[in-house]
C-alpha cells in the first residue's frame, strides 16, 4: 500500500502476461470486461475504471467517496470493482462476502458496508457485523456462497493475477482508460485522469 499516486501509459502490445506462471494470459479488453466482476455507473461508458481494493485497506476506503463522486458527476465512467484481497485473512473473507452478494443483486450494499469500517487490517468478527447491517439477506448470502464459491474464489485469483501482470504492488490501484494509477486518488486527480484518456482515445484507441 502507498500513499503516492503515479499516473503512467499501459505499456502496447498483444497481450499482458503476468509474472505469475500459471496465470492466463490478459488483455486490456479481458481486465475492464470481466462478465463476473460487479460494475457500476454506466456499463456502455467511455471511460472505464478498474479499481483494485482490500477491505482492511485504509487508503482504499478513502478513495471509495471520491470514485462515488465521479459517478455522480460524470454519465460517461464505467466503474469495475476488482476485488484484491491481499493484507490479510479477513480481507479475503470479506472480499468472498461482498462477490457473493452479487447473486441477489447486492454487491454494492456489502461493499460499502465493508469500505466504511474504520481502520486497517480489522478482525472478520468486525466485517461480519458490518455486514449484518448493510440489509443484505444473511441466508441467501451464505447460500450463494456455499454455491458459487469456486466462481468467486477462480475471481479473486483472477484479480490478483491481473494486479501482478500489471505490476501493482500493494493497494489501492487504478486503470483509467489505458493509464494505471496506484496510490490514493482524491476527486479531481481521478477528473484530469479521466479527461486524459478521453483525449487519448479520440486521438487514438489504445490497446495492449
Amino acid at each position: 500500500m502507498t500513499r503516492r499516486s503515479i499516473l503512467a501509459a499501459l505499456a502496447t502490445g498483444p497481450a499482458l502476461v503476468s509474472g505469475v506462471a500459471h496465470a492466463q494470459r490478459m488483455t486490456l479488453d479481458t481486465i475492464t470486461n470481466d462478465p463476473e466482476a460487479p460494475v457500476a455507473g454506466n456499463p456502455a461508458g467511455d471511460v472505464t475504471i478498474v479499481a483494485f481494493l482490500d477491505y482492511n485497506c485504509p487508503y482504499c476506503k478513502k478513495s471509495v467517496p471520491e470514485l462515488e463522486r465521479v459517478l455522480a458527476t460524470d454519465s460517461g465512467v464505467k466503474l469495475v470493482y476488482k476485488d484484491t484481497p491481499v493484507l490479510t485473512e479477513a480481507s479475503v473473507f470479506g472480499a468472498r462476502m461482498a462477490l457473493a452478494a452479487k447473486y441477489q443483486g447486492a454487491y454494492l450494499k456489502v461493499h460499502n458496508a465493508l469500505m466504511r469500517v474504520p481502520g486497517r487490517r480489522n478482525p472478520q468478527p468486525m466485517m461480519e457485523d458490518a455486514i449484518a447491517s448493510s440489509g443484505v439477506d444473511i441466508a441467501r448470502l451464505k447460500a450463494d456462497l456455499e454455491k458459487h464459491g469456486a466462481e468467486i474464489d477462480a475471481l479473486i485469483k483472477r484479480n490478483v493475477a491481473q494486479a501482478d501482470a500489471l505490476g501493482f504492488e500493494g493497494v489501492p490501484d487504478f486503470i483509467i482508460g489505458s493509464f494505471k494509477a496506484n496510490g490514493y486518488l482524491d476527486y479531481d486527480t481521478f477528473k484530469s485522469a479521466i479527461a486524459q484518456a478521453r483525449a487519448e482515445a479520440t486521438a487514438k484507441p489504445s490497446t495492449l
